[in-house]
């Protein structure tokens, strides 16, 4: 049930901020986001490692998203605090991926060829159903798709390494020579 509850609300999570920026809402996003996140933690073993997990996620999406905002490839319609920067709900897009990483998307971790596939598809393919709903615009759709296909190659299997080391949703593991 909680796989089932995590894919879900990510689904609600992702469309709410997608739609949200194309209707001149970019607060949408953000907000369903943080009720993903109240579920989210109230499921976790250990909540501040998941809370660390989603935070990494947010640094390394504000990077990521802003670099293909300032070189021209990609422009948003709403929410931007800087015309250089990726806008707050796309950020927080990236924090509610990371509610995915230690459940939905367990199954990636110590897979790092599979990570690399499925990111190098996978992110661009997001960013063109977003656009598709008018979330975002190609500016260079070539240059952005290609970036986007290399980025999301590296960065999911980073994130799976992180998702691992920050992990708190499985148990803990036992500390060796502790009784059971």
């Amino acid at each position: 049930m909680p796989l089932l509850i995590n894919f879900s609300a990510f689904q609600i999570g992702w469309f709410s901020s997608v739609m949200g920026a194309a209707r001149d809402m970019p607060w949408l996003g953000p907000l369903v986001f943080l009720a993903v996140l109240a579920i989210h933690i109230r499921q976790s073993r250990r909540p501040a490692l998941e809370v660390g997990l989603v935070i990494s996620c947010g640094v390394i999406g504000v990077f990521f998203d802003s670099f293909l905002v300032a070189i021209g490839w990609v422009a948003y319609p709403s929410g931007q605090f800087h015309a250089l920067l990726a806008p707050y709900w796309i950020v927080t897009m990236w924090m509610l991926f990371g509610t995915t990483l230690n459940l939905s998307l367990t199954w990636l971790k110590g897979r790092t060829p599979l990570a690399i596939i499925v990111g190098a598809i996978a992110g661009p393919t997001t960013y063109l159903a977003g656009q598709k709903l008018g979330g975002m615009q190609f500016v260079d759709p070539t240059a952005a798709i290609v970036a986007l296909a290399i980025g999301w190659g590296f960065v999911m299997p980073v994130l799976m390494r992180l998702a691992e080391q920050l992990d708190g949703i499985s148990a803990p593991a036992a500390v060796a020579g502790q009784a059971e």
